[in-house]
């Protein structure tokens, strides 16, 4: 069940069928460990992003379930966009403090946790200035300080660097392993990309389209911390032949679930 040992979350055969009839998943099942840093792979239309709103408790399945070992406290799941969703009139400091503001976290701890994780995710230096002022990949930054002011035990991403240039997205790639290692929280991490599903996670699991089903479950056997000498390392350049060819075989029906 990848990097951590005890069970976090469960999907139990999860089904969506929404009311237009577009049957978005079938059958999904899967176990995520407590600490675990999972990747969701796969093309678009495979129901990548229907998981997590699954998780987060945003939809519920048609079919199936969602099982919790302890179900998160308020504020025990951060999510993370493609888009960083901050708002334009506030003051960095004030977008990441939200989530501790609508919980009634008191002013004092809260503007000493916001300014703990600006400093983390490099951004101490832009506490006051407004998003229009930032770039994109600051941005993000700010938006991943906001889904961990609350301290969460789980972080969904759904395509959080997608937008972004090469060498910001390795860049954040590396600050956001560095925030995993430290705080330990789970990750469950969407992406198109086989190169950074293979950098960030300890597994993968590559999605079949039409409708969204599990194709593949690769544990990525490559050792943490990591850095840019991964990149050329023969381990990597094997897990990424290996998630590369199950993603080709589920766009084309090759295969079988494994």
């Amino acid at each position: 069940m990848g990097q951590g040992s005890a069970p976090f979350l469960r999907l139990d055969g999860v089904s969506k069928r929404y009311p237009n009839g577009t049957l978005a998943l079938s059958d999904v099942s899967l176990s995520v460990a407590e600490g675990e840093f999972l990747a969701i792979v796969g093309a678009s239309g495979c129901g990548k992003s229907t998981i997590l709103r699954h998780v987060a408790g945003l939809v519920a399945p048609s079919e199936g379930t969602v099982a919790w070992a302890q179900a998160p406290a308020k504020g025990g799941i951060g999510m993370v966009f493609q888009e960083p969703t901050l708002m334009p009139w506030a003051r960095i400091r004030d977008n990441v403090r939200l989530p501790l503001d609508l919980a009634g976290v008191p002013r004092a701890e809260g503007d000493a946790r916001v300014a703990a994780l600006l400093a983390q995710v490099g951004l101490a230096d832009f506490a006051e200035v407004f998003p229009r002022e930032l770039s994109g990949g600051m941005k993000m930054r700010a938006s991943i300080a906001r889904a961990l002011v609350t301290r969460p035990r789980l972080l969904l991403m759904d395509e959080p660097f997608a937008a972004l240039d090469e060498i910001t997205r390795q860049k954040l790639n590396d600050d956001l392993l560095a925030l995993w290692a430290e705080q330990r929280f789970t990750v469950m991490f969407v992406t198109h990309s086989v190169y950074e599903s293979v950098y960030l996670a300890g597994r993968a699991i590559v999605m079949a389209p039409r409708p969204g089903r599990i194709h593949a479950d690769i544990t990525l056997d490559l050792p943490y911390p990591r850095d840019e000498a991964m990149r050329t390392d023969a381990r990597y350049a094997a897990c990424c032949r290996q998630v590369s060819a199950a993603l080709g075989d589920a766009m084309t029906g090759k295969g079988a679930a494994a």
